[in-house]
Parts: structure tokens; sequence; C-alpha cells
């Protein structure tokens, strides 16, 4: 079982100014218009290519308050085979693996030739930028090992 190495309260406390870019970084995407669903989608599988908790319950918690279904919740991991993902969301799922998955190679050209059949310009930068963003959280949360939040029903479940 793994260990936190710095709680994610220390780096806040520590790192501040760090904490802030991220935070800001992450809110021009989500105030840019772009689809909160698809968004959260790609947080989601971000973090789970990188393996990191704290993110994925994060973006869990945030999907189900935006009332995501849960099939897709369910099935993010596997949204390639899943067929409940519209078009859109699939495009936007393989750009995030494409972003993310980017040891020994570059973002190839039809990579993009897909994202752009689905997505506007300004929308590539914003889901791109949410997708970088996603991408910095979670090698913090990985390296240091933050935490995940547990929800409130599990506390309540475990102290039963």
């Amino acid at each position: 079982m793994s260990h936190v190495r710095i709680a994610y309260d220390t780096f806040q406390k520590t790192a501040p100014a760090a904490q802030a870019a991220l935070l800001a970084m992450g809110k021009t995407a989500d105030e840019s218009g772009l689809d909160k669903e698809i968004v959260e989608l790609t947080k989601l599988r971000v973090s789970q290519i990188n393996n990191c908790a704290f993110c994925l319950q994060i973006h869990l918690n945030v999907s189900r308050k935006y009332g995501i279904a849960q099939e897709k919740l369910d099935l993010v991991a596997t949204w390639q085979e899943a067929g409940i993902f519209s078009e859109r969301e699939c495009a936007a799922l393989a750009w995030a693996e494409a972003l993310t998955q980017l040891a020994g190679h570059s973002v190839s050209d039809a990579a993009y030739d897909s994202v752009r059949k689905h997505f506007s310009e300004s929308e590539i930068v914003f889901l791109s930028t949410s997708i970088a963003t996603i991408n910095a959280w979670n090698r913090l949360g990985a390296a240091f090992r933050f935490a995940p939040p547990i929800p409130r029903k599990l506390v309540a479940d475990k102290a039963a």
C-alpha cells in the first residue's frame, strides 16, 4: 500500500503561487464555454493514464455533480470499445490520450486532424489547455501521492 509523501495541504502552504497558477490555468479552460462534460471526461481519462488517484477522485466527484451518466464514468477507461460516447467525446478523449502519452514521439498530424473535425481552433486551444493542466496536476499528485478526497458517503459507510 502506498503512503502519502507530501499532503495536498502541505503543497498548498509550501507553494501557493504554483497552486494559484495551476488553478488559474484550469479556470481559463473551464470558463471558455467548452462543454463541461467533455472537459471532465478528458480529465478522468488523463488521470487514469497517469495513475493519479487524487485527481481521479476529484474529477469523479465533479462529474457526478454535473450529472454525467454513471455509465460514461464507468467506461471512460475503455471509451473506444464502449459504444456510448459521441463522436465529439471520442475525438476529445483521443486528443487527451495523444497529449498525455508523449514519451518517445510527438503528437501526430492525424491526431490533430481528427480533433479538428469536431472542435473549432479556439475549442482545441482550451481543450488542450485543460489537458495540459490536468497532466501537471497529475504529476504533482502522483509524485507526492496526495490522498484522494474520500466522498462523504464512503466516510459514513466506513464509520458505520
